[in-house]
């Protein structure tokens, strides 16, 4: 119940409570929350304090009102840093969530002169292409597509890939991925094969992101280009 003689709000005191059912897991992805009225009969308060609490909540991306239906609990996004380097399976890890790979395509294919110059392949190189979908608490969030040196990583070729390819290529290859030499950011729309793999609408704003990833020597890694849900991530610029 809310303290009605402490100095917090009363409004806060209730935002609070909600927001800690979700992020707890007791309020899940399309939950129904209890109606303005029912909340205020529950915690004894006015409904403009309820309503308060609940805009707060809908402006911070915790609810989401949907007309003549009520009001529920809106899908959790992934934050991630846009300037440090965060993979992510540790970005899923710092918002409570797990995350989970199927790979798609695992194949060889001929680099572009954009690759080359990026990844500083040479001539007789190749590049190893993966592709996976990748998931946090079961549900797909991304379509990752990442381009490697032939020469340095064919052995992922033959790696199990469900799990972290940072961790694999840290523990297998004693490389660590630490940084991005390069990196944009745009919004695009889902086309075909996004739509059938991340089981969105065709036309669905994504974010795509495009990176260069080196180690912790500035060396190339792998250049990615990732598709990931717009209602599902948010990025984050921090100092």
């Amino acid at each position: 119940m809310l303290k009605q003689d402490d100095q917090i709000p009363l409004y806060i005191q209730l935002k609070e409570s909600i927001r800690s059912s979700i992020t707890n897991g007791h309020l899940k992805f399309g939950d129904k929350i209890p109606t303005e009225s029912e909340l205020s009969e529950e915690y004894q308060i006015s409904r403009i304090t309820v309503r308060k609490a609940i805009f707060d909540l809908v402006e911070e991306g915790y609810l989401v009102k949907s007309q003549g239906k009520g009001t529920f609990v809106n899908k959790r996004k992934i934050e991630r840093k846009i300037v440090h380097f965060l993979s992510f399976s540790d970005a899923c890890n710092a918002n409570g969530l797990t995350a989970s790979s199927k790979v798609i395509k695992r194949e060889i294919t001929q680099p572009t002169s954009i690759d080359k110059k990026m990844l500083q392949l040479d001539d007789a190189d190749a590049l190893v292409f993966i592709q996976r979908v990748r998931y946090a608490n079961d549900s797909p969030i991304m379509l990752e597509n990442n381009y490697f040196s032939y020469k340095e990583y064919h052995s992922l070729l033959n790696e199990n890939l469900d799990g972290s390819l940072y961790k694999i290529l840290e523990e297998r290859l004693g490389v660590k991925p630490a940084g991005s030499s390069e990196l944009s950011l745009e919004i695009v729309r889902a086309g075909e094969e996004e739509m059938q793999l991340l089981n969105t609408s065709s036309g669905e704003p994504l974010w795509y992101m495009e990176s260069t990833v080196t180690d912790e020597n500035d060396r190339p890694v792998h250049r990615g280009k990732q598709y990931i849900l717009g209602d599902s991530y948010k990025f984050i610029l921090k100092k």
